[in-house]
């Protein structure tokens, strides 16, 4: 069966490996002139150990089967691969109620050795980080994804500089770019509504900026650092990340952005912006939550609120220790009643299947994912 698959992110590489150790054919079609060029090259590179994730969810279960994969995958072909550990801190008292949900979600998906700090344990993992209380999650790894999208990518067949303009599907096949297909797998992130605009969710992008730590402030940092997010979103907040390559990330916000690759304000798309505006669920979403829009727009416009947020957790980061560190874009997926989608969402029709919706922990998942959706591609049907 010749099966093609839309995007080389870690995704869809994940998933065009797997349907071929399954014997299919699989072509990878990328518009782009390399691998892991939007979400999977612009992340922190966190290896999430599932205890954010709503139990029974597909979040939940892909995220822990996919931790275990994608370690093993990364052990076998030497890639990086480094448990720094994660905590999850309560700067007040009034986040002890989260900070609990977190610690019991964390038990009910199996993550091990998840552990309840109070103030001066927190500080034995972490010794210049400050709260009323921790979560510890000593597992939460860091990777190297673009590295580990690479190395999938050099057993595939992978056409880059490779638009998919449209598909169409027929009695016979789905023709893409210019190829025909038994069956196509759509794994386009920010431009999964280019291709499969219909439905009941489409594609709000939101950029997350970051900074990063310089000097001896990186010293400052031992693992992963993290607030306790606010249950109204899919976004965790502002965080540090010690990465595999020493590097510490401080970030990211979440605005929208004004493309659907708009890694800046300097990059603005009308076309692109006016079709996401006239969506009724960016306009529902943005009269829901414009107050915590303008909070993040000031943090985006301000570097010192990026430097306020992050004192909250070390208090000995001053002033010049945060340069600015680039930026991605988050594919969210967002319902007509102004719902940013939480869980993973996945579309049949026909002989397609559409990722609707893959933010984090897409990446953490990849290979689980790419289980999940071999298995529902034998299920699609032959009429168009």
């Amino acid at each position: 069966m010749k099966i093609g698959v839309v995007g080389a992110g870690i995704l869809g590489l994940a998933v065009a490996r797997e349907l071929t150790s399954r014997g299919a054919e699989v072509t990878v079609l990328e518009k782009e002139d390399r691998v892991a060029a939007h979400q999977t090259g612009h992340n922190s590179g966190v290896v999430h150990a599932g205890i954010y994730y709503r139990p029974g969810s597909l979040k939940a279960r892909l995220c822990r089967e996919g931790v275990a994969l994608l370690r093993e995958y990364c052990q076998e072909h030497g890639l990086p691969y480094d448990e720094a550990g994660k905590l999850v801190i309560a700067s007040t008292r009034a986040e002890r109620a989260g900070l609990r949900e977190i610690a019991d979600r964390a038990r009910a998906n199996g993550v091990p050795d998840v552990s309840e700090l109070d103030a001066l344990g927190l500080r034995e993992i972490e010794p210049h980080a400050v709260g009323v209380g921790a979560v510890h999650s000593p597992h939460t790894a860091v990777a190297d994804f673009p590295a580990v999208a690479r190395h999938l990518a050099a057993s595939l067949d992978v056409r880059l500089s490779h638009p998919v303009p449209a598909i169409h599907e027929s009695a016979t096949g789905v023709a893409a770019g210019g190829l025909r297909f038994d069956r196509l797998v759509v794994c386009a992130g920010l431009g999964t509504d280019a291709l499969a605009g219909r439905g009941e969710v489409r594609i709000v992008p939101f950029r997350g900026e970051y900074f990063r730590l310089t000097g001896t402030a990186k010293s400052l940092v031992r693992g992963l650092i993290y607030p306790v997010p606010d249950p109204r979103y899919p976004f965790l907040g502002v965080h540090l990340t010690k990465r595999v390559d020493g590097e510490v990330l401080v970030g990211p916000n979440a605005i929208m952005a004004l493309a659907l690759e708009g890694y800046s304000w300097r990059d603005v798309r009308f076309g692109e912006l006016a079709r996401v505006l006239a969506w009724p669920g960016t306009r529902k979403m943005a009269r829901r939550h414009w107050v915590t829009g303008l909070r993040e727009l000031n943090g985006s416009l301000r570097p010192s609120a990026f430097l306020k947020a992050a004192r909250r957790y070390v208090p000995a980061l001053a002033e010049g220790d945060l340069v600015r560190a680039g930026s991605g874009v988050r594919a969210q997926a967002v319902g007509r009643d102004g719902a940013l989608v939480d869980d993973f969402a996945i579309d049949r029709h026909g002989r397609v299947l559409i990722v609707r919706n893959a933010p984090s922990p897409a990446a953490t998942s990849s290979f689980a994912i790419g289980r999940h959706v071999a298995d529902l591609t034998a299920t699609l049907s032959d009429s168009s």
